[in-house]
């Protein structure tokens, strides 16, 4: 059980704050709008790097092909582009930014200084290429950062029995920009998981629009009639509906009104994480990897609002993980929450769970999320390899998946309807059901 001192609640920032007003980079350092924005946009960036990327390079399957030896053997050899870390696994730390500037002042609304972060998700890139697994962390989750330097040198203090959105929120406050946000971010991760993170990715909310209304929105199922008065007043009723960029971000950032459950961070986790699934499901569809035209027009609204460290921005190394991820499913996309109970100290915050432990280590030593050491069978399990993260991964696929290109549609593990934001499940499977 954690030990919870006194809440820390970090101050918003006075000072001007630089927003990613298109994609920019930075050298990766060490290791109305009310504070309820939702961080959504981690949602839609999971797929920037997995699914856009897939999606670039799966057209070229839709083009007619022939060989070329018929015109002589001594011609230079094409060269396919190179995966720099094929073999190892990868964890990107994907965040959103609620920034007031450029382009975000008028989706965001309000006149609240600063950025802040209330969702942050860790993506885990498995060794093979085969899987890749999206881990929500809860921003009320009760936990110690740790001082970081942000980019303008400044190190920010220490902090005990905080929430963990506050190791954001006090990296804009010191360092006056997201990216210090996002490098505090960082920091604070891997001293909690003991893993290591190759990246981040931050998104703002004209980026997380933009990449919407590019596949031409994101169909949720709404089961009880939704009304968010803070969430500029998103009024759905029961039924799928098809939503398209500005309230596909207000769907995602709501938290509190009519038919969101108890308003916790918790049951926004889940509807952020159906978002990601149904993004999923739209980026890898035939619907959009056909349509030239759409797959730019998404490629360009992914890079256009990011700011990411320039080791994960490196056009070759996009390029070449792009490729070694063309098999990617979404069935082979796992969406998790860090487990969880509430904080007994503080009510409005949670403590993560010994569980959480072990999803942890499973993801240092690229084991699925969801291995468990304890299991009959776990350890004649294909995919559960054993050893360090910097060792050669040895993960299999999971039961049923087709590698090698095959066309074959995804299909749900099961019949069982998921509880997104409680358990994992798959962009193939069923969270919801709307008659």
């Amino acid at each position: 059980m954690a030990v919870t001192f006194p809440d820390f609640s970090a101050p918003g920032a006075t000072i001007p704050v630089k927003g990613p007003s298109h994609a920019r980079t930075l050298e990766l350092l060490g290791g109305g709008a009310s504070r309820t924005v939702g961080m959504v946009l981690t949602a839609v960036v999971t797929l920037a790097v997995a699914g856009a990327a897939t999606a670039a390079t799966q057209l070229t399957g839709n083009i007619e092909t022939v060989e070329m030896g018929s015109l002589g053997t001594d011609r230079p050899k094409q060269v396919l582009p190179e995966d720099p870390n094929a073999g190892t696994p990868l964890n990107i730390v994907l965040m959103g930014s609620d920034s007031r500037g450029g382009e975000n002042g008028g989706l965001a609304g309000g006149e609240d200084a600063g950025a802040r972060s209330d969702t942050t998700i860790v993506m885990h890139i498995s060794g093979d290429r085969s899987r890749v697994e999206m881990i929500s962390i809860p921003r009320d989750s009760t936990v110690d950062i740790p001082t970081c330097t942000t980019t303008n040198g400044v190190a920010t203090p220490e902090l005990y029995g905080t929430k963990f959105n506050a190791a954001f929120s006090q990296g804009v406050e010191y360092g006056a920009d997201v990216a210090s946000g996002a490098l505090c971010t960082v920091k604070a991760i891997e001293q909690l998981t003991g893993v290591f993170m190759n990246g981040f990715v931050v998104v703002d909310f004209a980026g997380f629009s933009s990449m919407i209304d590019a596949v031409g929105g994101v169909e949720v199922c709404v089961e009880e009639a939704i009304y968010a008065p803070k969430a500029n007043h998103l009024t759905l009723e029961p039924g799928t509906h098809t939503l398209k960029g500005v309230k596909a971000l207000d769907y995602a950032r709501a938290r509190t009104g009519d038919g969101l459950g108890d308003g916790s961070d918790l049951g926004r986790i889940g509807r952020q994480q159906e978002v990601m699934a149904s993004l999923a499901r739209k980026v890898l569809s035939q619907e959009v990897l056909t349509n030239p035209s759409k797959t730019l027009k998404f490629l360009d609204a992914v890079t256009g609002s990011l700011t990411m460290n320039k080791e994960l921005a490196s056009i070759d190394g996009l390029a070449g993980l792009a490729y070694s991820m063309r098999n990617v499913r979404p069935d082979t996309i796992t969406f998790v929450t860090v487990p969880n109970e509430y904080d007994p100290n503080n009510p409005a915050n949670v403590v993560w769970t010994d569980d959480a432990v072990q999803l942890w280590d499973n993801v240092k030593h690229d084991r699925p999320v969801d291995f468990d050491p304890d299991a009959p069978s776990a350890d004649a399990s294909p995919s559960a390899p054993t050893g360090d993260q910097d060792t050669e991964a040895e993960t299999g696929t999971k039961p049923g998946t087709e590698t090698g290109g095959s066309e074959t549609e995804p299909t749900p593990a099961s019949t069982e309807i998921k509880q997104a934001g409680e358990e994992a499940f798959t962009g193939a499977d069923t969270t919801k059901v709307c008659g």
